[in-house]
């Protein structure tokens, strides 16, 4: 059947009964006219944007490594074995490399993995630091908490992470899927 919300299956032959059958699933897809553009631009531009904030945050820490790993990571991030400076540089890399994939929707979600994971240990930090300043209702001298941008960055990493890309990126998914279910073998 192709009735939206509704799965095409193949059934198995007599001949495969014994083996694992291969089950096609396939969710109906809008066509163009249903495709709301305006949504999956704007899906586009926070992608976009997003990574391209990002990246700031990864050279960042590329211009003073030693400060970076010595003032932040030894001091709160005590707990994580090996050198410092290792950790930096992991961060920093991440932070260069997943925006560009989530910019151009390559590994998608993966790139928002690596992303939701350095914005979390961003939150821990700030909140380690500054606590949280009074969270929700009080008026800080910043205008900002000091964990409120790492926030907002791992909400929307978190975003892409169970969303994907949307359709407007490099590897679109196709709307197909292929799995092979146990076979009861009686």
């Amino acid at each position: 059947m192709t009735d939206s919300g509704k799965f095409n299956s193949q059934e198995p032959s007599s001949s495969q009964s014994n083996q694992g059958q291969k089950v096609e699933v396939v969710v109906a897809s809008p066509s163009d006219a249903e495709v709301n553009i305006l949504g999956e631009l704007s899906i586009f531009v926070l992608r976009v944007g997003f990574s391209i904030f990002m990246i700031h945050h990864g050279l960042e820490k590329l211009q003073d490594p030693q400060g970076f790993a010595e003032f932040v990571v030894g001091k709160y991030f005590a707990f994580l074995p090996g050198d410092p400076v290792i950790w930096t540089f992991a961060a920093a890399i991440t932070q260069l490399v997943c925006p560009i994939g989530l910019a151009l929707g390559i590994f998608t979600r993966i790139s928002a993995l690596g992303i939701l994971n350095t914005m979390i240990f961003a939150v821990y930090f700030h909140l380690s630091d500054t606590g949280l300043e009074g969270f929700p209702l009080a008026v800080v001298d910043d205008h900002n908490y000091a964990f409120e941008l790492s926030a907002i960055y791992a909400a929307i990493s978190l975003y892409f992470l169970c969303a994907g890309p949307g359709r407007l990126s490099v590897f679109r998914k196709t709307n197909k899927v292929t799995y092979y279910p146990k076979g009861n073998e009686s």
